[in-house]
């Protein structure tokens, strides 16, 4: 778990950790000593204390806090006429367990492997209505997981369940539809209310409906279905319901309900009403809800939502329908369907719509009902829409119980959770508006920050739109850090330890501009932003670590900063570049924008880190090292393991007296496998992080998971051909498909040029 983090470049090439360190670049003019700063001064002026917003009115807790945890579950529901759950991992694993709240047992019920062995890939299951009698499940599958683009890669199957506890037979398996996988999947799927089997499919492409197939009747893909599983015409594994809106129309495929789709991830019946509600995972900038009815036109991929996508494509032969609640990706980036609230745990909450968020962890809800009325027309829409809770955890699924009570699983730390409602919240200073009222700057026009904020600088640079940063660590009072003890979550290949931080802690970052592009005479401050921690109760796996994220936009007059508003805002700025005036649009990040790349995965504080504060900071014209510094004056709860020059480091990219592999991976560790680690969001399922050996990174000769961009053989990485790469290409680009998608809006040259001569030089 802990262990010194060596660098899989230096492996490759046979070097030692001396020859990486190694720099011909010379430090910030300055002083040389043993430390930076000879004693500790405590930080006593915080009033950055609760938050600017009202705390929402629902915490989480564990359901069933004895369950040992589950590793990347994917779903869970109830066996009709049981009192069991069942839970299934990704990796072809199902489980069930006895619904009761000190249940700490699990069985395995079903295990889908090849014939050599090989662990299959689930994405849902669900039962039959009269599972008490039939014992039937039906699971969604791919039978490889580890080949994109199969024929009929993903599959639906059903098969008996006998025994108590339940064991699935693997030889009742009885295909009942297929088509091929790659790109999005879709995957879940539920009985009606009418008895049929309802099936999503997914777009079948990563990137912007590439196979232009959302309208298309005469095609699955992108589609919600409806089969007859009771009733199969001979030789058949399912009938066609009679009601399907599509069976009379020409080319069609009779299966379809409706369609327009991109990525619906999960959907669920009324239990009470019936209707039909889903969440839309979008592409560009919208998540949203649908209520979806028999023949529903949603727009994929002419429309994102509300708002036009390809608006020169084909549509379908039906109108396209609005979301019932939408939210642009300042709020949420993936969005995780719900259901309605029939449970008698939380009375308020009854007949509400609740769902979440993936990336950012946050619950809403809704409730669906009459919002105006014209004439004899009633409007109906959402009403009370509203935040319910503020997680840290990756909200993959909701589930109900059988007497509809919600739950929903986290992804990354395999427990199940639920909603209770939050203590009333105590009287609490007003959150400062400006930066000169948090008490972390002594004089803000002059940037001085408060004695005890202690400056600090990292290895490898996080690429900001060609904007400078100043940081700064500032921990209330004699706070103590605890060195490379934040593990969760595990297993996580490669994934560096980080930090644990005292209560109350803040991180600051201010970002400033050269108007004249590489004058810092005509530098302007922007932005400071603010990560703030609250301790919660519980430990690592329980969530205890809540960091939330503010801007302060700086005035023209450099004078002070105000509190930006959750949502964040653009800037369009004019940048003089040689003799020419460009535009660049600066983006000053939303709340939720921050939970994006500071996650759970990376450990959240991405720059306060072994790897990246293992550097001379220049401390007022004495050079030292950072971590032997804050050793010195008592910053950390332990003493260091080793001494500094045996503790792990990125490399400075910008160095060229350092290896070209070196450097580039630096760069892709610093820049990229915050998301691309395991658990970290990126959908994508590869590692970009350090240390792990290029072969583990399952970058190289790998097809793309989300388009190819028209690029001939391309791969993640081609060894030797950077033009065929894809990882480049996305690193070159600034409109659709760009990487990273969020914080950066201008391609950082140098960078692509370094991960170009990286890739041209691989063997």
């Amino acid at each position: 778990m802990r262990r010194c983090l060596l660098f899989a470049a230096l492996i490759a090439v046979g070097l030692t950790l001396s020859n990486f360190a190694t720099s011909t670049a010379q430090p910030d003019k300055g002083v040389p000593k043993q430390f930076g700063l000879e004693k500790r001064v405590p930080w006593t002026s915080s009033n950055v204390k609760g938050s600017p917003e009202p705390p929402p009115p629902f915490r989480t807790e564990p359901a069933f806090p004895k369950l040992p945890k589950f590793d990347e579950p994917l779903d869970m529901t109830y066996a009709p006429g049981t009192n069991r759950l069942f839970i299934a991992e990704r990796m072809g694993k199902l489980f069930s367990f006895v619904n009761k709240k000190d249940a700490d047992k699990i069985d395995l019920a079903l295990e889908l492997k090849d014939a050599n062995g090989k662990k299959q890939t689930i994405y849902a299951f669900t039962f039959h209505p009269k599972f008490k009698d039939n014992g039937f499940i039906f699971v969604t599958w791919i039978p490889d997981g580890s080949k994109e683009g199969l024929p009929k890669g993903t599959r639906v199957s059903r098969f008996t369940v006998k025994g108590e506890p339940p064991v699935v037979d693997r030889a009742s398996e009885k295909i009942i539809f297929e088509w091929p996988n790659g790109g999005h999947n879709g995957g879940c799927l539920k009985f009606g209310p009418d008895g049929m089997l309802y099936i999503v499919t997914g777009d079948g492409s990563g990137i912007a409906d590439s196979l232009d197939i959302g309208q298309d009747l005469s095609s699955i893909f992108a589609k919600l279905l409806c089969i007859d599983v009771d009733n199969p015409p001979a030789g058949k594994a399912y009938g066609i319901p009679k009601a399907n809106p599509f069976v009379n129309t020409k080319g069609a495929r009779p299966e379809v309900y409706a369609y327009g789709l991109r990525q619906l991830w999960r959907f669920s019946f009324d239990r009470t009403e019936g209707d039909l509600w889903g969440g839309e995972v979008g592409q560009d900038l919208w998540e949203m809800i649908y209520k979806i009815k028999q023949g529903g036109n949603y727009g994929w991929s002419v429309m994102e939502g509300t708002h036009p996508f390809r608006p020169d494509r084909k549509m379908g032969p039906t109108g396209i329908l609005k979301p019932v609640v939408e939210h642009s990706h300042a709020d949420f980036r993936s969005i995780t369907g719900g259901f309605v609230y029939h449970g008698k745990r939380i009375k308020e909450l009854q007949g509400h719509y609740i769902y979440g968020d993936f990336d950012t962890g946050r619950v809403w809800t809704f409730k669906y009902g009459v919002i105006k009325v014209a004439g004899n027309k009633a409007t109906q829409g959402a009403l009370a829409h509203r935040e319910l809770a503020r997680t840290t955890y990756r909200i993959i699924t909701f589930a109900e119980d059988a007497v509809g009570e919600l739950y929903f699983v986290d992804y990354t730390g395999g427990g199940i959770h639920q909603l209770v409602k939050a203590p009333v919240a105590k009287t609490q200073a007003a959150f400062p508006r400006k930066l000169s009222e948090t008490g972390i700057f002594a004089s803000t026009k002059d940037h001085k920050v408060s004695p005890g904020v202690i400056p600090y600088s990292v290895n490898a640079q996080l690429w900001g739109d060609h904007a400078e940063k100043e940081r700064f660590l500032a921990i209330p009072n004699n706070g103590q850090i605890g060195f490379d003890e934040i593990t969760y979550p595990q297993p996580s290949p490669g994934a560096p330890p980080g930090w644990r931080f005292p209560d109350g802690t803040v991180l600051v970052k201010t970002f400033s501009m050269d108007m004249e592009r590489g004058n810092p005479k005509s530098r302007k401050r922007l932005e400071t932003r603010l990560l703030h921690f609250q301790q919660f109760p519980g430990n690592q796996e329980y969530g205890d670590q809540y960091w939330r994220g503010y801007t302060y936009v700086w005035n023209d007059e450099q004078t002070d900063a105000e509190l930006l508003e959750e949502k964040g805002a653009d800037r369009l700025l004019k940048i003089k570049v040689g003799d020419k005036t460009v535009e660049q649009n600066y983006r000053f990040p939303s709340r939720a924008e921050c939970t994006l790349c500071h996650t759970n995965a990376a450990k959240f504080a991405l720059g306060v880190s072994t790897m990246q504060m293992n550097k001379d900071h220049n401390y007022d014209g004495v050079i030292a090292n950072q971590l032997a510094t804050l050793e010195h004056i008592g910053m950390f709860t332990k003493k260091l393991p080793a001494a500094p020059a045996k503790l792990a480091k990125l490399a400075d990219f910008n160095d060229k007296s350092l290896l070209v592999d070196v450097r580039a991976r630096s760069y892709l560790h610093s820049n990229c496998s915050h998301c691309h680690v395991k658990w970290g969001g990126g959908n994508a399922e590869f590692k970009l992080l350090v240390d792990l050996d290029l072969k583990d990174m399952g970058i190289v000769n790998v097809p793309p998971a989300h388009g190819s961009f028209n690029i001939k053989d391309a791969k993640l990485v081609v060894p030797g051909q950077p033009e065929q790469s894809i990882l480049l290409q996305r690193m070159n680009m600034t409109t659709l498909g760009r990487m990273p998608h969020i914080g950066s809006r201008v391609v950082d040259d140098q960078a692509v040029k370094l991960v170009h001569d990286w890739i041209k030089g691989m063997k």
